[in-house]
């Protein structure tokens, strides 16, 4: 997302944070230094908390897989629903979503 995102424009840390929405402060910030560290993303300026990120020519590089995972995503979603309510089904209540987006978690865990 943070990438699709800066692939549009350079954006401020919160113009990012208002814009992923439900993400911590914390959990976006290791994201964006994990992403700095690889070479993906640059701030010009690391002192400055105003400054903008923008992707480096190397980030720019992931445009067209991630525009190809996309066009995959949506043309395969029916797919993916039915083997999720497959799965579902199969488990019976076994597991229960958490919420969050990270996927099952026992219950009573």
């Amino acid at each position: 997302m943070i990438v699709i995102l800066l692939d549009r424009s350079p954006r401020r840390f919160g113009d990012l944070h208002r814009e992923i929405g439900g993400i911590s402060k914390k959990v976006l910030i290791d994201t964006l230094r994990a992403l700095e560290r690889d070479g993906m993303i640059a701030r010009p300026d690391p002192d400055d908390a105003s400054a903008v990120y923008r992707l480096t020519p190397l980030g720019r590089t992931l445009r067209e897989p991630l525009i190809a995972l996309r066009q995959w995503a949506e043309s395969h979603v029916d797919e993916v629903i039915r083997a999720q309510q497959a799965y579902d089904e199969r488990h019976d209540g076994d597991l229960v979503a958490d919420g969050d987006g990270g996927g099952p978690q026992v219950p009573g865990s």
